[in-house]
């Protein structure tokens, strides 16, 4: 084993994870790292319409046998409203320089925050999650710029020294397929990871999350076969 490997083995990492193709990605990735006994993993319910990630995390977790802690950050809706938390708005994309309406300001901060809290309070260093900015869907908390930021105020303001590590942030969402697939998993992805935003077992094939998903995974197919 490699000497960086057989130092991560000797570290713990807390996967934040959504059950979606991204975080499940990282997950997998965690494991093969670090060793299934040194992960966990933190999900977060704030009132997303697409409530079957979490039923789709939960599976998952207790699939690949690791801990599952799932946080109520339904507060959320109380400061802000989208497409993601309220039903009655159509899902739209980015348009004329403007968000995503599936935009929740301030999500990723407080997924953040709290992980970081969890892992403190279980000597957690390592904290793992799937933004990406080369896929970037609009959404400014997923820059790699706000992570490195979050990362030096996270260790200021609780005294302690976190690593916030995103294995996805350069990746196009076909090399994030070809990741899943070096891992053995590419297969598992398809079949029990979610992404639809609408909520839609197996994808609804027109919200945009779908459609960069398929594409994605076109692209690396049509890639591989060559």
């Amino acid at each position: 084993m490699k000497s960086e490997q057989l130092k991560m083995q000797n570290r713990k990492a807390l996967v934040i994870f959504s059950g979606g193709q991204d975080s499940t990605t990282c997950l997998l990735q965690a494991i093969a790292d670090y060793g299934r006994e040194n992960v966990e993993t933190i999900s977060f319910q704030y009132g997303q319409r697409h409530a079957i990630e979490l039923e789709k995390a939960k599976w998952i977790a207790d699939d690949l046998g690791v801990k599952q802690t799932v946080i109520d950050t339904s507060v959320i809706k109380q400061t802000t409203n989208n497409a993601l938390v309220d039903d009655s708005q159509e899902i739209k994309s980015a348009q004329e320089g403007n968000y995503p309406n599936t935009f929740v300001d301030g999500r990723n901060m407080l997924f953040l925050l709290l992980a970081g809290c969890y892992a403190k309070q279980h000597s957690i260093k390592d904290i793992i999650i799937g933004v990406c900015e080369t896929d970037f869907s609009g959404y400014p908390d997923c820059r790699d710029i706000f992570i490195k930021s979050m990362n030096v105020s996270m260790n200021l303001a609780l005294d302690y020294t976190f690593n916030i590590i995103t294995p996805l942030m350069y990746l196009t969402k076909a090399q994030t397929w070809e990741m899943a697939d070096k891992l053995g998993y590419l297969d598992y992805i398809r079949l029990h990871t979610h992404t639809c935003y609408y909520g839609v077992e197996g994808g609804c094939g027109k919200c945009p999350s779908c459609d960069l998903r398929e594409k994605g995974l076109n692209q690396y197919l049509t890639h591989s076969s060559k």
